[in-house]
């Protein structure tokens, strides 16, 4: 298989960390779009940028890109593609996607018109008129903006959010690479004590600790391409050897905590199913109330938000009673994120620094408030 052109789609707001990320791990030509960056590389970069990988969605191979304004003109722009090369004849491919400010706006007739015209060149190179469609699947995905057509094959499955630790959220998952995002902008490394006290399902201390150990996040569940039939499957194997090599053995102190006891028996079992259940630290307890674990360290939550008039009453509540809480917390680095405009007010303190991040799709702002003891000094 020769280089490949490859997208990873990602949140909006975490596609630098994502470059970052990528070139970290020795990626070719990174570059950063919105909403998505984009890499060269081969089939062991396939296997290692799904497998390491902490902030992007999922990486797809880059099979096409066209103008398209007419049915005729998507049809033939997917009937030149060398879909040969990725699927072979008796490959599953269906088709899915989206349509934005485009003269085809139809998803359903997209979806028709590529599925035809993908039939069409598989079944002239294979030299048959109907194909089985009975091996592994070979998804294709395609993206039409502003009358560009995009075609991608995706080799994730699932997108490289599920992890594989969290079977069962609580009632506001936090999606792990939004976690892995927050802790990274940070800059935590397993040095500093770490606590949530908003710990949920517990996915923001387990990112932390894999990003601490320098776990790979998918070390444990399976990926599309592993079926693909061009990909020599060591090199799945090779790639987490690897990649469990390079963890590092330390002692951390990463803490946290809920005032729901379901939720902290969710985040303990959580932790376990992750390998990581001896390195964090669950507890019972108001963050309001409790007494800080130490004199310093990194306080990072996703506190309740409220979307509807009342829930948002009693979050803005909770903001100002947390802000009275650690007033005097000088010691501790504190990142919060919530989509309450008004949280710095409820707070009590303007944020050192903002950053605009999605929650799914509630624009939130994470709120950076940094250690004013040594800023004092």
């Amino acid at each position: 298989m020769n280089e490949m052109e490859f997208s990873v789609p990602c949140l909006f707001g975490l596609e630098g960390l994502a470059g970052d990320e990528l070139r970290r791990l020795d990626m070719a030509n990174v570059r950063v779009e919105n909403g998505r960056v984009l890499f060269s590389g081969d089939e062991t970069a396939l296997a290692k940028t799904n497998i390491c990988l902490r902030t992007g969605e999922r990486v797809l191979i880059v099979l096409a890109d066209f103008k398209a304004t007419t049915f005729e003109e998507l049809f033939q722009g997917v009937y030149k593609t060398e879909l040969e090369r990725y699927i072979p004849k008796d490959g599953a491919f269906p088709v899915k996607g989206h349509c934005l400010n485009s003269t085809l706006m139809s998803v359903p007739d997209c979806q028709a018109i590529i599925k035809k015209a993908a039939s069409r060149r598989l079944g002239e190179k294979y030299g048959v008129s109907w194909l089985p469609e009975t091996g592994a699947k070979y998804q294709l995905q395609f993206s039409l903006m502003n009358d560009r057509v995009q075609l991608y094959l995706d080799t994730s499955g699932p997108g490289l959010h599920k992890r594989g630790y969290r079977a069962n959220g609580n009632d506001a998952p936090l999606r792990e690479t939004l976690a892995a995002a927050m802790v990274t902008l940070t800059r935590y490394r397993g040095r500093e004590f770490l606590w949530d006290p908003f710990c949920g399902s517990g996915t923001i201390p387990i990112e932390a600790a894999m990003i601490a150990k320098n776990k790979a996040p998918g070390a444990f569940r399976r990926f599309s391409a592993e079926a693909f039939a061009w990909i020599d499957p060591k090199i799945w194997g090779q790639v987490r050897t690897e990649a469990k090599d390079r963890e590092f053995h330390g002692n951390y102190r990463i803490l946290g905590s809920d005032n729901d006891p379901k939720c902290v028996s969710l985040s303990m079992a959580n932790a376990r199913k992750a390998g990581l259940g001896d390195l964090i630290e669950f507890r019972d307890g108001d963050a309001t109330k409790m007494s800080l674990p130490c004199d310093e360290g990194i306080l990072i939550c996703n506190p309740p938000y409220g979307q509807r008039m009342m829930e948002q009453k009693s979050a803005q509540r909770l903001y100002a009673d947390l802000g009275r809480h650690l007033k005097c917390a000088d010691g501790w680095k504190k990142y919060i994120i919530t989509s309450e405009p008004e949280f710095e007010h409820y707070f009590g303190r303007r944020a050192d620094r903002k950053r605009k991040l999605y929650n799914g799709m509630i624009k939130c702002d994470y709120y950076m408030y940094l250690n004013q003891q040594r800023k004092g000094k």
